[in-house]
């Protein structure tokens, strides 16, 4: 019995107990059971996607030469960069650029920089060091992008193209001076350049006192010319000079050089062409052989019309020689040939009020003053008469401009003394409260010489351009005046070409080489503002 009892306790401990040993074949046969289940693959570890190297931004940007203000070339070319560059040059003394723009420069002009003379390529820390550089040395030639050229230096034409102004290429693509820019990704401008495009740009161009009177009268309608002549003139040079007019000046003696038409191309070619009406223009006009009483045959307007004349100022100190009617006659036939006006009206508010005109899709206002003729003036509104300057109304017309629209304000004044480059201390007083009271220029006239340019809190005042259609044969002074041609981007002036001009048949302007016959009077404009002028 007890023998019976400890073999079932024996077999009991066996069945229950937790730990057991396999023998070698039972290990064999669970392993091998083991290798035929499948087992999930490892997962792989892989390597780093490398970041691909941002691409760079490549811009074609127009490069333009630049040279001193002042200076009387109108362009240049890839034959005088190497003349430079070797000394030969009879010009230029050495060629400036921003030194961050040596490669391009460079690689446009297809020079060299390791082989070209340090001393004839000099390299400035940005634009504005070669603007200020180049208004400091006349003997130095700069190229910058387009967008970095202001009125401080006198762009170039490249290879007979030209940029800015009226007779400009018509589009970036027409110019043949283009500089590839590379920006960093991520760094290149947020608006595409350049910023400047002749396609968008707009022009205008400014004479100055146009006269249909006396001798002009004579030469359009008892000579047969007719109304188109005073607009039709080219290109002319002075060949000599002779003593002497009834005045006792030395007179020139001149040669038409071709290029006819070229005055009302410019014009015509113009966003806004504007003048002085030096004459009122009355019905019953009178005509006037010689004196300085003055009318104008109403038909000839017509000639201005032609000639794409945008906007006349009346405020001058003849406007009222045919009275009340004289005016109001004038004004209806300009209406009538479709030339905006201001400066002289019925009434004060009229002859204050601005002419307001679209250019380049901004609006333009254009206020006209006399200083001269204060019996002419309106004060009332039931006087007709002509605008007197002073510095409240340049405040309070200025200001109705703004509020009217106007986003470019230009002040035109009849001001200053006849016969005489000087400038007036109430001259000075004028045009310093026209900017003051937010005019972005002054053009003025009256003293039928050209005369001195002044840059007052950064905006110009020019005090006179001299005599643009009219009949003063008697002088050379009187017979030379400049033509401004002005290039804006939008409210931005960009660019000023004052081209000089000699007027022959006692009616019609013809352009000059600045660097020849014109050098004269555009040297009587540089001196007279030698303390005015910073360029």
């Amino acid at each position: 019995m007890i023998a019976l009892l400890t073999a079932l306790t024996l077999l009991v401990g066996a069945c229950t107990s937790t730990t057991t040993t396999a023998s070698p074949q039972a290990a064999a046969v669970a392993t091998a059971t083991a290798a035929t289940v499948p087992q999930p693959a490892p997962t792989p570890t892989l390597a780093p996607t490398p970041t691909p190297e941002p691409t760079p931004t490549v811009v074609l940007r127009a490069l333009v030469p630049v040279t001193n203000f002042r200076a009387a070339w109108v362009g240049t070319s890839a034959e005088e960069v190497a003349a430079v560059l070797a000394g030969t040059s009879k010009r230029y003394t050495a060629i400036e650029v921003v030194g961050e723009h040596l490669a391009e420069v460079t690689a446009a002009l297809g020079l060299d920089p390791d082989q070209v003379d340090p001393t004839r390529l000099l390299v400035a820390p940005d634009a504005a060091t070669v603007r200020a550089d180049l208004a400091a040395h006349r003997d130095r030639l700069g190229f910058l992008p387009a967008d970095d050229v202001d009125p401080s230096v006198r762009a170039l034409g490249w290879e007979g193209a030209t940029l800015f102004g009226g007779d400009r290429v018509s589009a970036l693509a027409g110019w043949p001076l283009q500089a590839a820019f590379s920006y960093p990704a991520g760094t290149a401008p947020t608006q595409p350049l350049p910023t400047y495009d002749p396609a968008t740009a707009w022009t205008l161009v400014a004479g100055g006192d146009i006269l249909l009177d006396r001798g002009v009268a004579k030469t359009v309608k008892t000579d047969g010319k007719g109304v188109d002549f005073p607009f039709d003139g080219g290109t002319a040079t002075i060949t000599s000079r002779y003593c002497c007019s009834s005045f006792g000046w030395e007179l020139p003696r001149i040669e038409r050089t071709g290029d006819a038409g070229a005055v009302r191309a410019l014009l015509q070619g113009a966003d806004l062409a504007i003048a002085n009406f030096e004459n009122p223009a009355p019905e019953a006009f009178r005509f006037h052989a010689s004196g300085t009483v003055f009318n104008a045959d109403p038909a000839l307007i017509e000639g201005l019309a032609n000639a794409g004349i945008d906007w006349v100022s009346l405020a001058n100190n003849h406007i009222r020689d045919a009275g009340a009617r004289g005016i109001t006659d004038t004004i209806a036939a300009l209406d009538q040939w479709g030339i905006a006006h201001a400066g002289a009206g019925s009434g004060t508010a009229a002859a204050h009020r601005a002419a307001i005109l679209e250019a380049g899709g901004i609006q333009v206002a254009l206020l006209g003053y006399d200083t001269i003729a204060p019996s002419y003036w309106t004060n009332t509104e039931d006087r007709v008469g002509s605008a007197g300057m002073t510095a409240a109304a340049l405040e309070t017309d200025i200001a109705a401009a703004r509020a009217a629209g106007a986003d470019l304000v230009i002040v035109f004044p009849h001001w200053g003394v006849e016969y005489t480059t000087k400038v007036t201390a109430q001259q000075v007083r004028l045009g310093h409260a026209a900017i003051d009271a937010g005019a972005d220029m002054v053009i003025g006239n009256h003293p039928h010489w050209a005369g001195a340019v002044e840059i007052y809190a950064g905006k110009p005042i020019w005090y006179a351009l001299g005599n643009f259609v009219f009949d003063q044969t008697w002088s050379e002074p009187t017979m030379e005046g400049i033509t401004l041609d002005l290039t804006f981007e939008g409210t931005r002036l960009v660019q000023v070409n004052m081209r000089p001009h000699l007027i022959l048949d006692k009616a019609q302007p013809n352009f000059m080489d600045p660097a020849g016959s014109g050098a004269v009077v555009m040297g009587q404009v540089f001196a007279a503002s030698s303390k005015t002028l910073p360029w």
